[in-house]
């Protein structure tokens, strides 16, 4: 089964902020170490130059990988490794496999911009996209935008023109908002519930557009962090499962005091005021840590690899 985690900052030290291509091939080789085979590295919002800079150093790294013959394949300690359940378990794993990028932004909403920097997000206009993927068309797989900005359903139409999958998130948008965005080509809701409108009973949001829209795909959060339980238990209640993606949203600091082992201690991740800044785990922890609330194990096992595949594969 390949394991296929789509929004990864980070993790075990290291993140997407770098230049050096080493920092990105540890961050596949950490999360192939917890079983993950592809990973889409999240590029952070930032200047233009900055973001371009940072997408060319994942695409320095996929051209290392493709330039080796094969993936080194490396024992694991059992008595480390930990394995609850036999799917998400190997007594081997090889780096995972880096897929492309992740565009988290930047044309992101300042009133949900979470742990990000506001003063980062750009106007989405065609002139902005153009500067920020010409010649990386081919490695970019998702960008997140806010459908609610002004301009945000053109750009929207443009991007997947290109091929690139949509995801509406860091966002204020209504229902209708996102439905709008939706119609223009977004196919799927970056972290379901964080980072955008709240739900409510006459103004359901983005967040209750994802989870009634048959055909989007959501992102969810499962450490335990999040998402209140409860609240996951309402996403896998009503929401159609097969367009259910759980990722990471690991960053820098996920897993680096456990030397990326697994362990059942995870602290939460957060900033100066309190805010969470990224997950706690891996999606392998996070998915055993579903099956334990006796969440059906095939339907998780599908979150973490067949969804996430038919996703990417434009399903």
């Amino acid at each position: 089964m390949k394991i296929i985690d789509i929004h990864t900052h980070g993790i075990g030290g290291y993140d997407t902020k770098t230049t050096i291509v080493e920092h990105i091939l540890k961050i596949a080789e950490i999360h192939g170490s917890h079983g993950v085979s592809k990973i889409l590295p999240a590029i952070y919002p930032a200047s233009i130059e900055e973001m371009r800079a940072h997408t060319m150093t994942v695409k320095k790294a996929m051209a290392f990988q493709d330039s080796r013959p094969e993936v080194q394949s490396t024992k694991l300690d059992n008595s480390t490794f930990n394995i609850q359940h036999s799917t998400f378990g190997a007594d081997s794993y090889e780096e995972a496999k880096i897929n492309g990028v992740h565009l988290e932004g930047p044309f992101l909403n300042p009133s949900q911009c979470g742990t990000l920097n506001p003063l980062l997000f750009l106007d989405p206009t065609p002139d902005n996209l153009k500067r920020l993927t010409e010649g990386f068309e081919d490695i970019i797989k998702i960008i997140t935008i806010a459908p609610e900005l002004n301009g945000s359903t053109k750009l929207i139409k443009a991007i997947a023109d290109m091929g690139i999958i949509v995801s509406m998130g860091h966002s204020n948008a209504t229902y209708e908002e996102a439905q709008a965005g939706f119609h223009a080509g977004a196919r799927g809701i970056t972290h379901i519930f964080n980072a955008m409108r709240g739900f409510h009973h006459r103004e359901t949001g983005i967040a209750g557009f994802g989870l009634t829209n048959p055909h989007v795909y959501i992102e969810v959060i499962a450490d335990p962090y999040h998402l209140h339980q409860d609240t996951i238990k309402l996403i896998f209640t009503v929401k159609n499962p097969e367009k259910i993606i759980i990722i990471s949203d690991s960053v820098k600091d996920t897993l680096k005091t456990q030397n990326s082992k697994f362990d059942n201690e995870f602290q939460s991740i957060t900033d100066t005021h309190g805010k969470l800044r990224g997950g706690s785990t891996t999606i392998i922890e996070s998915a055993r840590r579903l099956v334990d609330m006796s969440y059906e194990e095939n339907i998780i096992s599908n979150c973490i690899s067949r969804n996430p595949e038919m996703y990417l594969n434009g399903r």
